[in-house]
């Protein structure tokens, strides 16, 4: 029992890190599982071979560098939104694969999608902050601060799992907050539009 909360709150957890990076988790669970610090499913066990271990290791320089030029951050982050959500997805699944039924993990599979997709919505929106606020300047440095969050969440999930479990909820309730706040703006946008207009005088 405990081996299998442990394999699912670092999937959790590594999930919601993809809303940050997308590689950047994938690339550290495959590390860990080639060195033999965690599991992965045996479908997945492709991410820890030496040509998986590369391309993901070049694809976490590419996103870690294109995200710091200003102008490009935002059209990376619109483009890897998908990508985010399938890279947690995927991390997901393949730390808790070998602990869990297929019904299980296909549906968790969506669950951390969706925690991925959550947390980069967020980001998506501090980004936009900052570039309203400093004109992009202090884009590269907000940039920096999610590499370090990425990479500190990440390496603390699967250091322990009792942390792991930590970003885990507050990912799920995260995402349970950010569905909330949308089904709220579908059902006000029909009022709104709604609303008669009133005629200068």
């Amino acid at each position: 029992m405990i081996s299998f909360l442990a394999a699912l709150c670092l999937g959790l957890a590594l999930a919601a890190s993809a809303g940050l990076r997308a590689f950047m988790p994938l690339l550290a669970a495959a590390v860990a599982a080639r060195l033999g610090w965690t599991s992965l499913g045996e479908p997945f066990q492709w991410l820890q071979e030496t040509p998986a271990l590369m391309a993901l290791s070049v694809a976490v320089v590419l996103e870690v560098a294109g995200d710091k030029v200003p102008a490009l951050d935002h059209a990376l982050d619109l483009l890897q939104a998908p990508v985010r959500t399938a890279a947690g997805a995927l991390a997901c699944v393949a730390v808790v694969t070998p602990e869990a039924p297929v019904w299980a993990t296909a549906l968790l599979g969506l669950v951390a999608g969706g925690a991925a997709l959550s947390v980069h919505a967020t980001k998506s929106f501090v980004r936009l902050g900052s570039t309203a606020a400093t004109a992009g300047v202090a884009n590269p440095i907000v940039s920096l601060l999610e590499d370090v969050a990425c990479l500190v969440v990440t390496a603390l999930s699967l250091l322990l799992w009792v942390f792991a479990g930590l970003i885990a909820l507050l990912a799920l309730v995260w995402m349970v907050v950010g569905v909330r706040k949308l089904r709220r703006l579908r059902r006000a946008a029909p009022a709104g539009a709604a609303c008669p207009t009133r005629e200068p005088a």
